[in-house]
């Protein structure tokens, strides 16, 4: 089975990265690949929450954030033991993960949540719209609540 894990560069990603190493067997699996969708109307860099940031305005650069967010990931999980590749690509993040799904004929789609119940239901979520149009299973990993 080939298996897709979406990041946003966030540290949420890397997690829901780290929870299918926590379950699955890396033998049965054909690859992996690591996807970060840039959106082309991004008024921000792309989130890397592993980096400090660029000191000068003009080493910022949304790509090179993207591969580094998507290097990240491939790291952990090339050491885990499939054989793994990383894609940045750009447009709606949803459509761009459910094509890249189809392309790579994915078995499973691994991605972080960020929004919550509520933002889903007015706004619609990133995840809320890949669930819906996937052409496989979609594992969404949650940030798990402060605990009392």
């Amino acid at each position: 089975m080939h298996v897709l894990i979406a990041t946003d560069g966030s540290q949420r990603s890397l997690e829901a990265a780290r929870h299918l190493m926590s379950f699955a067997d890396p033998k049965t699996l054909d690859g992996v690949a690591v996807l970060a969708v840039l959106s082309p109307l991004a008024a921000v860099p792309f989130s890397n929450e592993a980096e400090t940031g660029p000191e000068k305005i003009e080493d910022m650069s949304f790509r090179r954030a993207a591969e580094r967010a998507t290097l990240a990931i491939a790291d952990e999980i090339s050491a885990w033991g499939p054989e793994t590749t990383t894609h940045v690509r750009g447009g709606s993040p949803a459509g761009e993960i459910v094509k890249a799904a189809r392309e790579l004929d994915s078995g499973l789609i691994v991605m972080a949540s960020r929004s919550t119940f509520t933002e889903a239901v007015l706004m619609g979520s990133v995840a809320h719209r890949v669930m819906n149009h996937a052409p496989c299973p979609v594992l969404v990993h949650r940030q798990s609540p402060p605990r009392d």
